[in-house]
This record gives structure tokens, sequence and C-alpha cells, in this order.
């Protein structure tokens, strides 16, 4: 497996993201962390917004905030389907959303998605990966699956928060 090394990397990683206390201070270090290990040249995050139904990110490599309604785009699709997705050729895909490289003027190559799932398996956001050298494989799916289900936790905490500081 290509991961191993990744893996015994990843107690650093989870240590690291213990001590982060917001979305603004967790997400780039979850970026970065993915792209690294996978070689991807952007990476980002969706949070999942039910009262709302969109989806939004606070950090989109090379743009301020990315919001789709939650039923549009591959990270809409993968929120409906709850399952990971490749697209190595993103523009022949019908889920996908050119505007948003229009108007990044970012050309998609390729992508990887995958849904993280809060503790009672609810979707609460969508991890997505862009522009891989060769394109996306069944062992970069793999560790997206792990690697979403490994910082569900602390998406879930944050956003647990985040709900009850709104409501107070």
């Amino acid at each position: 497996m290509k991961y191993t090394k990744t893996y015994s990397k990843l107690a650093d990683f989870g240590r690291e993201l213990l001590n982060k206390k917001s979305l603004t201070e967790g997400i780039p270090l979850i970026s970065k962390y993915a792209k690294d290990v996978i070689g991807s040249q952007r990476c980002s995050i969706f949070i999942y917004d039910e009262e709302r139904n969109k989806l939004w990110t606070t950090l989109s490599d090379g743009m301020e905030e990315i919001v789709v309604p939650y039923d549009q785009g591959i990270v809409g699709y993968t929120l409906k389907t709850k399952k990971p997705i490749i697209a190595n050729n993103p523009y022949e895909n019908p889920h996908f959303l050119p505007d948003i490289d229009k108007s990044s003027g970012f050309k998609t190559l390729n992508l990887i998605t995958a849904p993280i799932f809060n503790s009672n398996r609810k979707v609460i956001g969508i991890l997505e990966l862009l522009n891989k050298e060769g394109g996306y494989d069944d062992e970069d799916m793999k560790f997206m699956i792990f690697f979403a289900h490994y910082v569900s936790g602390f998406l879930d905490l944050i956003n647990q928060i985040k709900k009850s500081t709104m409501h107070e």
C-alpha cells in the first residue's frame, strides 16, 4: 500500500489538530496534510449547512469562499450518494460546476471527493482534492475515506460548538 508511511505520520498530525480550537485554525492544517499526502494542487473542505441547504467552505485554495447548493456539483452529488467520487475528466461529469473554475481562473483537471460523517452517520461535510498529476485512483479513494473519517470528530465537535454559541 502506497500510504503506509503516511499512516505513521498521522499521529503527529492528530496531535497538532487537537490543539486547534476553530474551523479557521483546523481546516488549513487538514487541507495541507491531505494535499501533501495525495499530491494534489488544491483542497477544499465543504461544511454542510443543513438549515440553509448549502455546502460552504471557509478555505478553498485560491478563493475566499465557495458556496454551493446542497444538491449541485460533484460535492452535492457526494452529499446525496454518501459515497466518494473520482472524476479524472470532470468536464465530462454531468454534476461538475465549471462556473467555479471560470470565476476562480483555476482549471480543474481531475478531482476526488469523500463524505465526512458525524457520529450519527450523517454527512457533515465533503473533503475535495483537485489536480493530482496522473489522476486519482482507488488507493487515493481508500485514503480519502480513511482521512475523512479521521478528521470527522474534529469537524463535528467544532460544528457543534459553533451551533451552540449561535443559539445562546
